[in-house]
């Protein structure tokens, strides 16, 4: 699938979706990592992540899409666009889009330090290593202990 397929299956979905037509561009935008999509408020084109489609397929692009779309039309009626607001909630269940993409397999796994509190038990995943003298569990303030670090277990 290339670009100008992406745009009509864009144009389709919102017609069949949200009857209204897309006159804008849609494009496959290799940059994006961690999000499944883009809308640009200036020139309202939107961006897709081309490893959803590679990795998931055409039917988690569509719920892609209509997230997307949600953000489109409701900005270009003037309405409240952002994921925060009510109305982009209501349309996005409406018609069924995706509200958060999936995780990719290179973002799977990227947690390196497990953590967990000595009092209550919860534990905590982080990308980096924190200082244990400084931190405390954010639940019931008790001390925490380094369980795991890039695979080595210490419990």
């Amino acid at each position: 699938m290339d670009n100008t397929d992406l745009t009509k299956l864009v144009q389709e979905v919102s017609l069949t979706s949200f009857r209204r037509p897309f006159k804008h561009v849609a494009v496959f935008n290799s940059r994006l990592r961690t999000t499944g999509g883009r809308y640009d408020l200036r020139d309202h084109h939107i961006d897709i992540n081309p490893k959803m489609y590679q990795h998931y397929g055409k039917q988690v692009l569509i719920g892609i899409i209509k997230h997307e779309l949600c953000h489109y039309h409701l900005h270009l009626t003037g309405s409240g666009y952002q994921h925060r607001d009510a109305a982009f909630k209501k349309l996005l269940l409406q018609v069924g889009g995706s509200r958060y993409a999936p995780a990719l397999p290179q973002q799977v796994g990227k947690n390196k330090y497990q953590y967990v509190c000595r009092k209550c038990g919860h534990r905590y995943q982080r990308q980096r290593r924190i200082n244990l003298k400084k931190y405390v569990c954010g639940h019931c303030h008790g001390h925490l202990q380094l369980i795991t670090e890039r695979g080595e277990s210490y419990a």
